[in-house]
């Protein structure tokens, strides 16, 4: 893929200054910015390679591994499906998604943990009352939940996708299918009145240690407020559940292949609107209003995005999975296999090998020095000779 003709770093590096002048963001915003400008540069440090055959020289800069860094983001996320794709099992998914109405938007943004968090637990709670209903399930579930707080124009659109397998463990052990067969899970629009009826009951509890108030004209508003759950048709089988793992996991709020220009401190950028069937749209922001709402897409360091419940979680999955997917139980009691090299990972899932000389295509690029960080390479070593 083509290296895109503008970049987020380059719009942080040109409007940072006065965007942090007007806007005064929080330290963690300002840290974020600042990884993402700096990543893939001196300011990182690196190395320099040379070909053991044709003696090819090669700089690279160490990338800042932060997050929210549309560059740094493939192969952390090639790494999860590959976990992920160990904790498949032989049934259909379905992909949910719950959404928080815009009424909720002033509080996610003064109190982001909170609500977020908050929302993690709603759904949760949601989900395993409909799931122990024996008139939708009879049975507990596992899932997987990935946080997107962006809509298409980075506005603030909080929602929380779900990757649910079509079926759960009942009370004795045994597996049951969702409703027919596995091909209907629940109906939205009881899922959209519980989701809402909880999440309305966890704010009330929720505010006074949070710091803020629910008042009476709120509660209106989040009762006449549209609460959205959507619910796709069920996946074909695993490889597509892996597929929309992918796409859904390590995504970031922009990504650099959806910006076109920076002119007269104007930033454009692509956006699909799925008002008019995803029909591909342009907009065009103030390059400081660009990076606030960019900001609003931080997230706390250390807040997990994406969390793992029921017999897909951390502590049961060791005992549940081996069974479910028909593998002999001992599978469970196995040594974890070492965490693949990035090196590794580019070969195996990304169909190239960051280590053959990209000029004889046949020789092995060698580390012969390495940079610190904000040092550029020594113009005194003679790398034709090093090594």
């Amino acid at each position: 893929m083509n290296r895109p003709s503008v970049e987020l770093s380059d719009i942080i590096n040109r409007y940072e200054a006065a965007f942090i002048e007007q806007f005064r963001p929080l330290d963690h915003h300002k840290r974020v910015l600042r990884d993402i400008a700096s990543c893939r540069t001196a300011e990182k440090g690196g190395h320099v390679d040379r070909c053991d055959q044709c003696g090819h020289i090669r700089i690279s800069y160490n990338s800042c591994r932060n997050r929210h860094c549309p560059q740094c983001q493939q192969i952390g996320r090639e790494r999860w499906i590959m976990a992920r794709e160990a904790d498949l099992i032989p049934v259909g998914y379905f992909h949910v998604v719950f959404t928080l109405p815009d009424s909720l938007n002033d509080l996610c943004h003064k109190y982001p943990k909170a609500l977020y968090d908050l929302l993690f637990t709603t759904v949760r709670d949601t989900l395993f009352a409909m799931a122990a209903n024996p008139k939708f399930l009879g049975a507990e579930i596992g899932y997987i939940a990935v946080l997107h707080t962006w809509g298409q124009t980075l506005s603030l659109h909080p929602h929380l996708h779900c990757i649910i397998p079509a079926g759960g463990i009942t009370v004795k052990g045994n597996w049951k299918h969702s409703l027919g067969d596995g091909s209907y899970l629940f109906p939205v629009k009881v899922i959209s009145q519980v989701f809402k009826a909880k999440f309305r009951d966890g704010l009330r509890q929720i505010a006074p240690r949070s710091g803020f108030e629910v008042t009476n004209e709120l509660i209106s508003r989040i009762n006449r407020s549209n609460w959205v759950v959507y619910a796709k048709e069920p996946f074909a089988g695993p490889k597509q559940v892996v597929e929309y793992l992918g796409r859904y996991s390590h995504r970031v709020a922009i990504t650099n292949h959806r910006l076109i220009s920076i002119e007269n401190d104007r930033v454009t950028f692509r956006y699909k609107d799925y008002r008019q069937q995803g029909a591909q749209k342009q907009m065009t922001l103030d390059a400081l209003e660009f990076l606030r709402r960019f900001c609003l897409h931080i997230l706390l360091p250390r807040f997990v995005k994406i969390r793992h419940y029921g017999f897909l979680s951390s502590r049961r999955k060791g005992e549940e999975l081996p069974r479910l997917q028909d593998t002999e139980p001992q599978a469970a009691q196995q040594q974890p296999k070492p965490k693949l090299s990035w090196q590794e990972v580019c070969r195996q899932r990304l169909g190239f090998d960051p280590e053959l000389c990209p000029c004889c295509k046949k020789g092995k690029m060698q580390t012969i020095e390495l940079l610190l960080p904000r040092s550029p390479p020594s113009m005194l070593t003679d790398w034709s000779q090093a090594g």
